[in-house]
């Protein structure tokens, strides 16, 4: 093979995956979830399951007791209805705070060190009493309805987990417009994937379980609401996502915040790759093409766009690969001027300068995973 051949190769190659990864496969999931959803087995909810609600905290004094109350608030039977708060080696007043409020539906178990969120979740579920377990974060809060509509889809036996739906407030600069554009599509992926068979993840500020599904994490786990849900579909079970189950995040999506979340889960994706080889495996896994398609190519992404820009400037010489070329580099002067510019909103800038800004996170989470600089205990944003 000439080498104008194997570069054309190399080029037409990349950028079918990279289309693939950003748009045919959210498309073909949504045709999937439309024409050929899975049958279900829905039966009558003749009571209410008893739900646990766990919360992993560290020093969280600020907002512990609204996000408490919030959650004691939801619509469904009181007694019925716990939560298990686990204190991360908290130095404020957290701890003191969760005392006073003298609630006996609410359980703490305050951690004398930090041990990060995945130990934290492996004593929550050790301690919860409920036959469904509802995680949750601090910063956001639930609807009313909330759990009692992720709780209603476990009067379905092949449900193991459902996943709710994350709503965030509108980002101010065109960079978080990208990213809010590229959450509302994992979203709509979500629902459809949920719809064909199982969505891959859930939101990990308003998700359920079956507690007996629960398998103990090790302690290092950087992205729990990924490897849990995956656990479950694995065991055969199938993963829903229930959009009226709402949590709410007054934090926008501005890369100033993002980048440490997005870091740490991105380097969780690529932990997850490496700690857990044979769901990508057929015969193990029967959601190993999804898992590909919705998390992996996604870490492949920026080698994609290098191989495809380095082979397209290999074939310069030829007219049609010269506006290739010169379309990609224009596109990636947007994405540097977005983010140059990111207190601006330009909406010619947001899809490029988030699309630009999402790849890159992807890049440094691999250096960041592979020096280990990803810790267990999360940090604030």
């Amino acid at each position: 093979m000439t080498p104008p051949c194997l570069f054309a190769l190399i080029f037409w190659g990349s950028l079918f995956l990279t289309l693939y990864t950003f748009i045919g496969y959210p498309a073909l999931m949504v045709g999937l979830g439309r024409f050929f959803p899975r049958r279900t087995r829905t039966q009558p909810q003749r009571r209410f399951p008893t739900v646990t609600v766990v919360l992993a905290v560290h020093n969280e004094a600020e907002r512990i007791l609204t996000r408490l109350q919030n959650l004691l608030n939801s619509d469904y039977p009181k007694e019925q209805l716990d939560v298990v708060v686990v204190s991360d080696g908290s130095t404020d007043a957290t701890v003191e705070r969760i005392c006073s409020l003298n609630e006996p539906r609410v359980r703490l178990l305050a951690q004398p060190q930090r041990c990060g969120k995945a130990h934290c979740l492996n004593v929550a579920l050790a301690a919860a009493g409920g036959e469904i377990i509802v995680f949750a974060d601090t910063r956001q809060h639930f609807a009313p309805q909330t759990v009692a509509k992720l709780a209603s889809h476990f009067s379905q036996p092949e449900i193991g987990g459902v996943s709710g739906a994350l709503e965030i407030e509108p980002a101010g600069s065109h960079v978080g417009e990208g990213i809010d554009a590229y959450w509302h599509v994992e979203k709509l992926l979500r629902c459809s994937e949920s719809r064909w068979d199982s969505c891959i993840g859930c939101s990990g500020a308003v998700y359920a379980i079956r507690r007996d599904l629960f398998k103990k994490l090790p302690s290092d786990t950087l992205l729990d609401d990924v490897v849990i849900p995956m656990q479950i579909a694995v065991a055969g079970y199938h993963i829903a996502f229930e959009p009226e189950a709402g949590a709410y995040d007054p934090q926008t999506l501005e890369p100033d915040r993002e980048t440490i979340r997005k870091r740490r889960t991105l380097a969780g994706n690529y932990q997850m790759l490496f700690r857990h080889l044979s769901w990508l495996l057929p015969w193990r896994n029967r959601l190993w093409w999804n898992l590909i398609s919705h998390k992996y190519l996604r870490l492949a992404a920026p080698f994609l766009l290098l191989a495809m820009f380095v082979a397209n400037a290999m074939l310069l010489g030829q007219p049609r690969f010269r506006l290739l070329f010169f379309s990609q580099a224009f596109f990636y002067l947007l994405g540097a001027c977005g983010l140059a510019c990111s207190s601006r909103r330009l909406f010619l800038l947001s899809i490029p300068a988030g699309f630009v800004f999402l790849n890159w996170m992807a890049l440094t989470a691999l250096w960041q995973y592979l020096c280990r600089r990803a810790t267990p205990a999360w940090e604030k944003v």
